[in-house]
């Protein structure tokens, strides 16, 4: 952005940003906040948390008391992953603004409070039953369609707590499967890709948006992201329009994402919302402009806020954890407008290490070169 950074003299003294959560997300989050003058401060227990390296790290459980009080001097608090401790915002209350709030979070932690939000909010979502004990299995899955997935109410992320069904018997070996915990059955959706964008807020009232991004799973985990998305004309329009009916509705302060079932007629179902940056977004790091890293700490902290997009094309790759496979480095390395970036992580299968950002003069300069980058990349 143009903005001067903010200006910090014994009167104004320099903002300290309090995150809930210590892993990559936080890591990125304080990358970005450190240019802008802005000191980090994270709460995570694990002793090897990937924003440890570029921020201070208070290892202490979410619900420690000393913990929470030490990030209670912050100017304000955000979070990199939106299953927080009750009891952790508990704490925090009428101590320091956190945003996105405990209100927001609590609806969007929970599947069920979350999608019938977002009806509320204007926002077309798949057909959905609540599932909440084994009676209301009856007649369920007839109600969304006759095909759909089960998930879990809370705690699912990157394909886990969640199960394709396409029978009365199958839903009710899935829940079972589950845990007979709560649960959310939606219908199966036929759509043409998916979609995501992210809409910021501040406590001031300013909106700005991110990009419309296509992105590709495998087995639940985001593979890739491309900028600009394939979407039909209108597309981004229609997106940035629900993204901002939530963010109003909701009371947004910080950052949200959207993510989308773009169907062949070329309307919007919201399929996920994550109250925070979120892996489609990393693309924003290397494109050039303002990222989304950026974003959510000017969000949060009330400093002058723009819409944020790349300037050039841009893919990711991610990087996630492959037994008995290594990428082939000094291939991506060669590639030509890669940008890499690794998390710090110990190796794990299906963990998220790291991911690949591509940037290329023109759209079709830029495929090329991702179908060689994905080679590359287990």
């Amino acid at each position: 952005m143009s903005t001067s950074p903010p200006q910090h003299t014994a009167h104004t003294p320099q903002p300290v940003l309090g995150i809930l959560g210590g892993g990559q997300l936080a890591q990125m989050l304080a990358l970005a906040a450190l240019p802008l003058g802005v000191q980090v401060r994270v709460l995570e227990p694990d002793p090897r948390a990937p924003a440890r390296l570029c921020a201070e790290h208070l290892q202490a459980p979410y619900t420690d008391p000393a913990g929470l009080s030490e990030l209670a001097q912050c100017s304000a608090v955000t979070l990199e992953f939106e299953n927080v401790p009750v009891a952790a915002l508990d704490n925090l209350r009428d101590k320091v603004p956190v945003r996105p709030s405990a209100a927001l979070l609590e609806r969007s932690k929970h599947r069920a409070r979350e999608k019938l939000a977002l009806q509320e909010a204007g926002a077309q979502t798949a057909p959905f039953v609540v599932i909440d004990s084994a009676p209301d299995l009856q007649g369920a899955l007839r109600a969304v369609g006759g095909r759909g997935i089960l998930k879990t109410s809370e705690l699912g992320y990157d394909g886990k707590g969640q199960a394709r069904v396409g029978s009365d018997f199958e839903l009710g070996q899935a829940w079972e499967a589950l845990g007979g915990v709560p649960c959310v059955l939606e219908g199966f959706v036929n759509f043409e890709r998916e979609v995501s964008l992210s809409v910021a807020r501040t406590p001031s009232g300013k909106v700005a948006f991110g990009p419309l991004i296509e992105n590709t799973h495998r087995d639940g985990i985001l593979r890739t992201s491309l900028y600009p998305a394939g979407a039909p004309d209108g597309t981004e329009a229609q997106a940035r329009h629900m993204a901002q009916a939530v963010a109003e509705a909701w009371g947004l302060e910080g950052l949200l994402t959207l993510e989308f079932f773009q169907l062949a007629g070329g309307g919007l179902l919201v399929n996920e919302v994550a109250p925070r940056v979120h892996n489609s977004g990393h693309l924003t790091q290397d494109g050039g402009g303002l990222s989304q890293f950026e974003a959510q700490v000017r969000a949060v902290l009330d400093m002058p806020l723009q819409d944020w997009r790349p300037l050039h094309p841009t893919a990711m790759v991610n990087y996630v954890g492959v037994e008995g496979a290594t990428p082939d480095w000094d291939a991506i390395d060669a590639l030509e407008g890669t940008h890499l970036h690794l998390y710090h992580k110990d190796f794990r299968a299906g963990r998220k290490l790291g991911h690949v950002n591509l940037v290329a003069p023109d759209e079709a300069t830029l495929r090329e070169r991702l179908a060689v980058l994905e080679t590359l990349v287990p």
